[in-house]
């Protein structure tokens, strides 16, 4: 690697109307590629010139800001409909249940516990913790008695969690903190005693810029110090290595997985802690042994309470099939499929219900079909499917059965100790969060509850579109429009493309204040399921990544210009939408075909992809994405790293980066770096196309209070409608 262009001023004046940036003439060989870095001094945030810089910024986006006439009326209409607030699936330990819920007004969710003769109690209110609003529940877990619960708090955004031990009875802590356990799983032994986690080494034990990385599973005794805990795995394997690690009710059995970053691939392994496999020695000291190792296919274990061994896997079967086994000998050529691939369908996920009071034990299952849910009941013995579940209407009486609604189910849960009863999830584009409960005795399914707040919903519908990408690949597309038809507007209407295209994350029918206050104000929302997500399993993913991962963006041309063609929108009324992995895909999508959209916005996105690695958990995406460290997948990523795309003298879309200081997933550099580049190219010969940066402090990637939720949706809302010709 070679490199050339001293640090010197600037090679070309400043774009009248933005704020000055220093334009470097740095470039390196990279195997053979002259690669131009202009804004590298972008990635100091402590360096005065980019604190200069930043200030700067902030002041274009105020001033423009101000200036947009929806901006108030979005916020207040997305706050009276995220006042529905939510009520999340309940965790059951005997009669006792955990549950999610934010009530009308509440910045964040609240877990609370209930059982019988007792109300309902608050465990974790993250506001009472904080009242400053900046610390969030990031997750929970009671340990299998329900007498004791473990959960992770992180604040202002950073997701560095820590966790914590209290009393379910008296609210009392008992143990913690214990920090650095961000992505921590919790598998408790039975009797609450102890249980596994997982853990980042201390920061003098790694090398510098590895912070991030370097996990290990431990064992935890509740009330001792953590620097006691046993080394139960991980040491010598990948830096990059996520852990899981779950006990079997009976805590007789361990699993632990590895997964190298977010590749779709694991390793597992499962341990006897009777103390009778040979070579172990009870929970401190397992006898690991391997499942699945060095195999291309994602699997997870559950251990029944008949004593089989379920085996969850896409391995053979990319839209995944459930096996049994016996756990004694839980390797692939013992493993017998219960539930077969679907041809069309995703197998999601599934409950047992095997309660006494039933005449034969059965499996509720979860599928979705192009990205739509759909509920199954099989026979457990045999895997049979016996019935299909219909959802009553989520109305006050809840009756009126409805099929072929285009929802979303999830978080299947039912009683460890088994029984006859599940509890799912279910959400459409106008439908809150609710919880159904399903009865195995006699098939029905009732509203459970309702998420807590009462919102006037706007009359709107969605309908799935399908569409040929470019190279003749069938891709569907959800557009959400005025009225209960489902049929286009009357005249082309301004319309957001939404888009996601990574990681196996489907991109399902659900709630959104901000999509449902769009479209009542008179626009169109319209989201793809673009190849590289989880849509139609696991080759759609690898369609879309690594060599393939052109096919994602132009899965998203195609869908705009389905749009343009069906007489929903034009090029002049289009904007374009997506965060994270989705920011990506806008900056790919502005810099490939800049004449076909008006308006961009891009949150928190990745757009050097000659240097994502070095930032944030960019080495975990390696898998995904390729590595700049290979000639060939440079190659890849030379091909449509939008920072390296951006062209002067191109009439960009009007185009919003929205960032966040704490940020540990998607470092703000990205967004900083093609935010100078594009407004040099740009300069001010498209005044009514701006190029802005809107930041904020003490929050990042993930989860945030309510209150910055709807300003941040308000805000660039109304930049897409201001520029797509949306007016209130």
């Amino acid at each position: 690697m070679t490199e050339s262009g001293p640090r010197s001023p600037s090679l070309h004046a400043p774009a009248p109307g933005y704020p000055r940036a220093e334009r470097l003439g740095l470039t390196e060989n990279l195997f053979g590629h002259e690669v131009a870095d202009p804004y590298r001094w972008l990635e100091d945030p402590a360096s005065q010139e980019t604190k200069d810089w930043l200030a700067a910024e902030d002041e274009l986006w105020l001033s423009h800001a101000t200036g947009l006439p929806a901006r108030a009326p979005l916020a207040s209409r997305i706050e009276e409909l995220m006042a529905a607030g939510f009520v999340g699936t309940p965790v059951w330990r005997g009669e006792r249940q955990f549950f999610l819920r934010r009530l009308p007004g509440q910045e964040h969710g609240v877990l609370l516990t209930a059982a019988p003769g007792e109300p309902e109690r608050v465990l974790i209110d993250p506001v009472a913790i904080d009242p400053t609003g900046l610390t969030t529940l990031d997750a929970w877990q009671p340990d299998k008695e329900g007498r004791l619960l473990a959960y992770q708090l992180s604040a202002a955004g950073d997701e560095e969690s820590v966790l914590q031990v209290l009393d379910v009875a008296t609210g009392a802590a008992v143990d913690g903190p214990i920090s650095r356990t961000r992505y921590s799983p919790v598998a408790w032994l039975p009797g609450g005693a102890a249980f596994y986690y997982v853990r980042k080494l201390p920061p003098d034990q790694v090398p510098a810029g590895e912070e991030q990385f370097h996990r290990r599973v431990y064992l935890h005794t509740v009330g001792t110090p953590d620097e006691s805990d046993v080394l139960i795995f991980g040491a010598g394997l990948d830096k990059t290595n996520y852990y899981g690690v779950s006990v079997s009710r009976d805590g007789r059995w361990l699993t632990v997985s590895a997964a190298q970053g977010t590749a779709p691939r694991n390793d597992l392994w499962l341990a006897d802690l009777s103390g009778t496999d040979p070579g172990g020695s009870g929970p401190a000291a397992p006898a690991l042994r391997a499942v699945q190792q060095g195999v291309d296919a994602r699997t997870g274990l559950h251990i029944g309470r008949d004593g089989r061994l379920y085996v969850f896997t896409d391995a053979g079967a990319p839209r995944g099939r459930l096996a049994v086994a016996d756990p004694a000998q839980p390797e692939a050529s013992n493993w017998r499929d219960l539930i077969g691939q679907d041809p069309t369908a995703i197998l999601t996920d599934f409950a047992i219900l095997d309660g006494p009071e039933l005449a034969r034990p059965v499996l509720l299952v979860s599928w979705t079909r192009h990205a739509i849910s759909e509920l199954s009941v099989h026979d457990l013995a045999t895997g049979e499917r016996t019935a299909v579940v219909t959802l009553p209407s989520p109305g006050p009486d809840g009756t009126g059965a409805q099929t072929g609604r285009l929802g979303t189910t999830g978080g299947i849960s039912e009683r460890p100790e088994g029984g006859h009863e599940a509890w799912f999830g279910y959400t459409d584009n106008t439908t809150p969060l609710m919880i159904y409960h399903y009865d195995a005795r006699d098939g029905s399914v009732q509203v459970w509850a309702t998420a807590p707040g009462a919102v006037q919903v706007p009359d709107v519908s969605t309908q799935q579109l399908t569409f040929a990408s470019k190279d003749g690949t069938e891709v569907r597309m959800l557009v959400i429009s005025q009225g209960a038809g489902g049929t286009r507007p009357a005249a082309p209407r301004p319309t957001i493309l939404y888009g996601y295209g990574g990681f196996d994350i489907s991109m399902s029918p659900a709630y959104s204040a901000s999509i449902l206050a769009w479209v009542e104000a008179g626009g169109v929302y319209a989201i793809a399921a673009l190849r590289g997500g989880g849509e139609e399993g696991e080759d759609w993913h690898r369609a879309g990544m690594r060599e393939h991962k052109q096919n994602v963006f132009d899965d998203f041309h195609a869908a705009a210009a389905t749009l343009i063609s069906g007489g929903w929108t034009t090029a002049g009324q289009l904007g374009i939408s997506g965060g994270s992995n989705g920011g990506l895909l806008v900056g790919a999508a502005i810099t490939q075909w800049p004449d076909q959209f008006a308006a961009a916005a891009c949150s928190a996105p990745l757009l050097d992809m000659v240097r994502y690695e070095r930032f944030g958990l960019g080495q975990t995406w390696n898998d995904e994405y390729g590595t700049a460290a290979k000639a060939d997948e440079l190659g890849w990523l030379l091909g449509y790293s939008p920072y390296h795309h951006v062209r002067p003298g191109t009439r960009y879309p009007a185009t919003v980066f929205t960032v966040f200081d704490n940020d540990t997933r998607v470092d703000p550099v990205h967004a900083r770096k093609m935010c100078a580049a594009m407004q040099y190219a740009t300069s001010a010969r498209w005044p009514d196309r701006p190029v802005l940066l809107r930041r904020e402090a003490e929050v990042g990637h993930g989860a945030r209070g309510v209150s910055r939720s709807i300003t941040l949706s308000a805000d660039t809302l109304a930049f897409l409608a201001f520029h797509t010709g949306l007016r209130w």
